[in-house]
């Protein structure tokens, strides 16, 4: 099966919040068990400032025993400050075609400064083999 993955930064254009210096701490395994399935990626990126604050480290799929498969999308906060930004899925048939009508609604979002999060969404139906996610500015 061939599967090609497109990640949109349309206008993604962040709006920093009012939070002064917001900063998270984190700790995690350094001898990870679970094996990520990191795909290769396409990026269009159309607005160079966001790429100066958020940005896309990688992208991870899985098939899940439903038969859906589930996309994960790793994000970093290269700056200090939150950042807000709203994202949707576009979903594709194993064929490239846009599958009518599972286009996710605008998921508002944030990310704190310096953070690394996940965003993520499973298909709506087996027949969704691609995705693309798209990233827009927040109003």
């Amino acid at each position: 099966m061939k599967i090609n993955h497109f990640i949109t930064l349309s206008g993604l254009c962040c709006v920093a919040g009012l939070t002064g210096c917001t900063t998270v701490n984190s700790v995690e395994n350094a001898n990870k068990e679970g094996v990520r399935n990191m795909v290769a990626d396409q990026r269009a990126i159309t607005d160079a400032s966001l790429k100066k604050k958020v940005d896309i480290v990688g992208v991870n799929t899985t098939l899940l025993p439903t038969g859906l498969l589930k996309v994960q999308v790793e994000l970093q906060n290269r700056k200090r400050s939150l950042e807000r930004f709203i994202y949707r899925f576009e979903w594709f048939d194993q064929n490239g075609m846009q599958v009518n009508g599972v286009i996710s609604a605008p998921i508002p979002d944030q990310i704190e400064g310096m953070e690394s999060k996940m965003i993520s969404s499973v298909a709506p139906n087996p027949n969704c083999r691609d995705f693309r996610v798209k990233f827009i500015e927040a109003q």
